[in-house]
């Protein structure tokens, strides 16, 4: 299996990659963009566009550039090594993969184009309160009056919810999920804004009679397109952890390298050093999971199954070097003015983001009994005789 990126993907890695740094290579940047609303720089989502990143997963006849995966992945964790707030993954990855797989060839133009040009922004509004991370739809309902179709219910959170110019919403119908295009200045829609704890913006959505367009062709159950566009923004968020780990990791090695106590640096200490190290390995182990998922997602694989994996190592990494960073640097981690406090929290809001670690591994665990069983000393097997 070959872990190399090809000539292209590198290209794309390093323009990305300084875009995002002109952007917020200075922290108090980012920290100054995410106190106002909408939470993320729109000039800054535009060059995104211009460089094509938007339109990077979705086909050419749509308006976009017909990339994978691997593409997604890479732009994330360049997200994620700055903890650009632009809303790449819920909008472009989730809420555009919605449309992607669902839509009919003219919803796909309509809503991808726009997307694809930075024209607009789009949301997903699946998750409801009192329900923890279901593919179902139960609090909204869509009745359907005269050919047009209307939306009650709330939703909450929808992350980026209260920019988004298209909301992309699930619903209960006839027993099962339909998913529904609802414009952001639609009748009967109230939309709540909030900051959360990492800087990004959630929304409180209330539908009441909101008229809505029927995505795709039928109302057949839609839980499973649910499902797999959430695995795929999960390992997308996988990589987005890597970037933000990798630079928790790297602030956190220099401070040992300058910061003094009783007359040395405080890399001369063993034990601090052997705690580096020790997240420097999480690192890596998420990196290696994370790039694994997404060529499984690239190869046609199951896609639920790597992303599961990888939100599971992903999530007890960041938790590792999260904590680690912050304890490292001592009471200056935990500041508004330092960086580290802010890749933590970070890395905390995307391990609650469709799931958790915890949840990741009971998932895993109820699917042991399916793999075949294999002998560690290699087979045949054969008992020894006394």
């Amino acid at each position: 299996m070959d872990f190399q990126y090809d000539s292209e993907q590198n290209d794309l890695r390093e323009a990305v990659r300084g875009l995002l740094q002109r952007a917020y290579g200075d922290a108090e940047v980012r920290r100054q963009t995410v106190a106002t609303d909408p939470g993320f720089d729109e000039k800054t989502w535009a060059r995104l566009a211009e460089m094509g990143v938007l339109g990077l997963p979705f086909a050419e006849e749509d308006g976009g550039m017909g990339a994978g995966p691997i593409e997604v992945g890479i732009v994330a964790e360049e997200m994620g090594r700055v903890i650009a707030p632009e809303p790449f993954v819920e909008s472009v990855v989730l809420a555009g993969g919605l449309v992607a797989a669902v839509g009919t060839a003219a919803q796909r133009q309509a809503v991808l184009g726009p997307l694809s040009e930075g024209a607009t922004v789009l949301a997903v509004a699946h998750a409801e309160p009192r329900a923890r991370w279901s593919t179902g739809a139960r609090g909204v309902t869509a009745t359907q009056e005269g050919g047009s179709w209307r939306l009650t219910g709330v939703k909450e959170p929808v992350l980026a919810g209260a920019r988004a110019d298209v909301l992309v919403v699930s619903a209960a119908v006839d027993g099962g999920t339909a998913l529904f295009l609802v414009q952001g200045d639609a009748e009967g829609l109230t939309r709540t804004g909030y900051a959360t704890h990492d800087g990004t913006r959630a929304a409180n959505v209330t539908f009441a009679g909101t008229p809505a367009e029927l995505l795709g062709e039928g109302t057949a159950d839609r839980s499973a397109d649910v499902e797999r566009a959430q695995s795929l923004a999960r390992i997308a968020y996988a990589n987005e952890a890597v970037g933000a780990m990798e630079t928790a990791l790297r602030t956190t090695a220099e401070y040992l390298k300058t910061r003094k106590q009783f007359g040395v640096t405080l890399n001369r200490f063993q034990a601090l050093t052997f705690r580096a190290a020790d997240m420097y390995v999480s690192v890596e182990l998420a990196r290696s999971t994370a790039l694994w998922a997404s060529m499984v997602a690239d190869t046609g694989g199951d896609v639920v199954a790597a992303a599961d994996r990888a939100r599971l190592q992903t999530s007890r990494a960041g938790r590792h070097v999260g904590k680690e960073a912050i304890q490292l640097h001592g009471g200056i981690g935990v500041t508004a003015e330092y960086s580290v406090g802010h890749y933590t929290s970070r890395l905390t809001a995307i391990d609650h983001v469709l799931g958790d670690g915890d949840w990741a591994a009971a998932r895993l665990a109820a699917k042991v009994d399916g793999y075949p069983t294999v002998d560690p000393l290699g087979a045949p097997y054969t008992t020894a005789q006394g």
